[in-house]
């Protein structure tokens, strides 16, 4: 896989992955094992934040201890199958703020229409984590992506379960400067460009 992509490997998240994609799980199960893997996607997802020092006290003695530095996250799920990944990431990043962006795929073009865009004022100065389940043909991703960018967001990273060889090409093509975090790459598409 090239450098952009970031497939997380841990053997939880790859177990639960299997769990949420038996045809036997249920629907509430599904919602469940997708909110543990949310939250273990934005552990590997926000590694990086940079931290800077603080004063605290402790009940021993005062100590000099890490806290994360600026500005920190904003979500920004692709409506309204990117809302099942948020609220895990939130139980971790509480602090986070959150921004939506409505893009729906035309069903005869397969091309992306937006539809809404809400997003905090700040976003431009804050770590922006798009989440969408699925990156199938990428058009989606690609269009949310361009959309941000346009409204002067420059440190994006990209969060999905499953991804495709064909949605992972058009964003190493369109954004190769935008990291992609997922749980699989799968083998490709059916007819209906659905993993």
């Amino acid at each position: 896989m090239t450098s952009n992509v970031h497939i997380v490997a841990h053997p939880l998240v790859q177990h639960k992955l299997t769990l949420l994609r038996r045809a036997s799980t249920s629907t509430s199960e599904f919602r469940q094992l997708t909110r543990e893997i949310a939250m273990l996607m934005l552990y590997e997802i926000t590694r990086d934040l940079p931290l800077t020092e603080q004063e605290i006290e402790t009940p021993l003695a005062r100590m000099r201890s890490p806290v994360l530095a600026g500005k920190k996250l904003c979500l920004v799920p692709i409506l309204r199958a990117g809302l099942g990944l948020v609220d895990s990431m939130l139980e971790l990043v509480p602090s986070a703020r959150v921004g939506h962006i409505g893009i729906y795929r035309d069903p005869d073009t397969l091309g992306a229409v937006e539809y809404y865009l809400k997003v905090p004022e700040d976003i431009a100065s804050r770590l922006v984590v798009v989440c969408d389940p699925m990156l199938a043909t990428g058009h989606s991703a690609c269009a949310a992506l361009r959309r941000l960018k346009d409204i002067g967001c420059d440190n994006i990273k990209f969060a999905c379960l499953v991804a495709s060889p064909a949605g992972v090409a058009a964003m190493q093509s369109e954004h190769p400067d935008v990291p992609v975090f997922t749980v699989a790459v799968d083998q490709g598409l059916n007819d209906h460009a659905y993993i």
